[in-house]
C-alpha cells in the first residue's frame, strides 16, 4: 500500500508541474487513438495527447528542466488559496470552476505523502537525539562526579514519588472512610496493601541508586531475569519492543498511517454533510471535495512543523491549531456562504466531531502498530 500511494503521489506531482507550451501537431494530423482530426495538443474526442514524445535525448532533458522550473499556473492559484483563501477555493469547486485549480484528490495525495515524509524525518531525528542523550548519560556515569550527580537525582526523584504516592493513598483512604456503606476494616486493609507497594517501590529505587553509585547497571541481573520470565500480555510485549526499537515502531505506524489517513476523508466529509444536511443543493461529493482541501491544508501545515527544530515545535503547533480553526471557519463562511454566527457554530461542531473520531482513529493506529511490531 505504501508503494502504491507513493507512486500515485509521484504521478500526481508530475501533473502539478509542466511546460507552459504544448507540442502542437501539424495541420490536418489525426489522433493515433480514434483517428479524429486534431485541432490542438489534445484530441477533442478521446482526450489523448497528440504529442508522441519522439524527441532527441537533448530535447527530453530540456523538457525535464522546463517541467521542473516552469510550474503550472494552477499550482500558484491552488496552493496559496489552501492557506489564505480556503472559502474561495471551496466555492470555486462547488460552482464548477475546476480547471483553474489542481484536482482535489491529486492535491490530497501529494500533501499526504509530504506529511508522511516529514513525520518520518521528525521521528528519525528524535531517535537520533535520544541515542545521543543516552550516550552522553553513559559517558557521564563513567566518571565519579557524574555517578554522584545521577545518584543524587535518583534519590531525590524516589523521595518525591514516595511522598506523592503516600499522599494519594491517604487521600483515597480518607475518601473511602467517609462512605457509610464501606467497612472501615476493608478500607484500612486496602490502604495497608497500597502502602506496602509504595514502600517496596521506594526501596527498589534506593537499591538501584546504590548500584549506580558503585558503577553498576541500575537493574541487577535477578531483576532483569524476573522481568524477562514474567508472563506479559501482547500489549506489554509490544510496548517493550516499541521502546527498544522506536524506529521500527514508527515505520509500522507510518505504513498503516497511509491507509488510516484515507479514512479521514469520510470523517471530515460526513461531518460537513451532517452540519449542512438542510442544504439540498449540495451532495456528499461536494463535502468530500471540501474535506480534501481541508486535509491537504492540515497535512502541509503539519509537515512544515515537523521540519522545525524541536524547541520550536510546541509554539508552532499551538499557532497551527488556531490557524486550522480559522481556516475551517473561512471555508464554511466563504465556501458554504454561512453567516458569521452560523459558521462559528458549525466550525465548533465539525471541529469536535472530526477531532473525536480522528483521535479514535489515531489511537487504533498506535495500538495496531504495537500489536504488529
Amino acid at each position: 500500500m505504501s508503494f502504491e500511494l507513493e507512486a500515485a503521489a509521484a504521478d500526481s506531482l508530475s501533473h502539478l508541474v509542466g511546460a507552459r507550451s504544448r507540442h502542437m501537431p501539424p495541420h490536418g494530423a489525426h489522433c493515433k487513438n480514434c483517428d479524429s482530426t486534431l485541432v490542438g495538443p489534445f484530441c477533442h474526442v478521446c482526450g489523448q495527447d497528440a504529442d508522441l514524445h519522439k524527441r532527441s535525448i537533448l530535447h527530453l532533458i530540456y523538457e525535464a528542466f522546463e517541467g521542473m522550473f516552469e510550474l503550472d499556473g494552477r499550482l500558484w492559484r491552488t496552493a496559496p488559496a489552501l492557506f489564505l483563501r480556503p472559502g474561495g477555493l471551496a466555492r470555486d469547486y462547488m460552482e464548477g470552476r475546476i480547471v483553474r485549480h489542481i484536482p482535489p484528490f491529486r492535491c490530497f495525495l501529494v500533501a499526504l505523502v509530504i506529511f508522511i515524509f516529514a513525520a518520518q524525518n521528525m521521528t528519525h531525528r528524535s531517535t537520533v537525539a535520544n541515542q545521543r542523550q543516552n550516550a552522553r548519560e553513559t559517558a557521564l556515569l563513567a566518571t565519579p562526579q557524574g555517578r554522584a550527580t545521577a545518584v543524587a537525582k535518583r534519590r531525590a526523584d524516589a523521595v518525591k514519588d514516595f511522598q506523592a504516592d503516600m499522599k494519594e493513598a491517604a487521600a483515597d483512604r480518607d475518601k473511602e472512610l467517609k462512605d457509610p456503606d464501606v467497612k472501615p476494616e476493608k478500607t484500612q486493609a486496602a490502604y495497608a496493601r497500597e502502602v506496602a507497594k509504595v514502600q517496596a517501590r521506594y526501596a527498589r529505587e534506593q537499591h538501584r541508586a546504590d548500584r549506580v553509585a558503585q558503577g553498576l547497571p541500575a537493574r541487577d541481573p535477578d531483576e532483569e531475569q524476573a522481568d524477562a520470565s514474567a508472563k506479559k500480555t501482547w500489549f506489554e510485549r509490544g510496548i517493550k519492543k516499541a521502546t527498544e526499537n522506536p524506529d521500527q515502531y514508527w515505520n509500522v505506524v507510518f505504513d498503516w498511517g497511509h491507509r488510516a489517513a484515507v479514512g479521514l476523508l469520510p470523517i471530515v466529509g460526513l461531518s460537513l454533510a451532517l452540519v449542512y444536511r438542510r442544504r439540498k443543493d449540495l451532495f456528499v461529493y461536494d463535502h468530500l471535495v471540501v474535506a480534501m482541501n481541508l486535509l491537504s491544508f492540515g497535512f502541509l501545515l503539519s509537515a512544515v512543523g515537523f521540519l522545525l527544530p524541536f524547541s520550536l515545535m510546541g509554539w508552532y503547533f499551538a499557532a497551527a491549531g488556531v490557524w486550522s480553526l480559522v481556516n475551517l471557519f473561512q471555508t464554511l463562511r466563504g465556501g458554504y456562504g454561512s453567516s458569521i454566527p452560523g459558521a462559528a457554530i458549525k466550525t465548533a461542531l465539525v471541529w469536535s466531531i472530526t477531532g473525536f473520531w480522528s483521535l479514535m482513529l489515531l489511537t487504533g493506529l498506535l495500538v495496531l502498530a504495537i500489536a504488529t511490531i
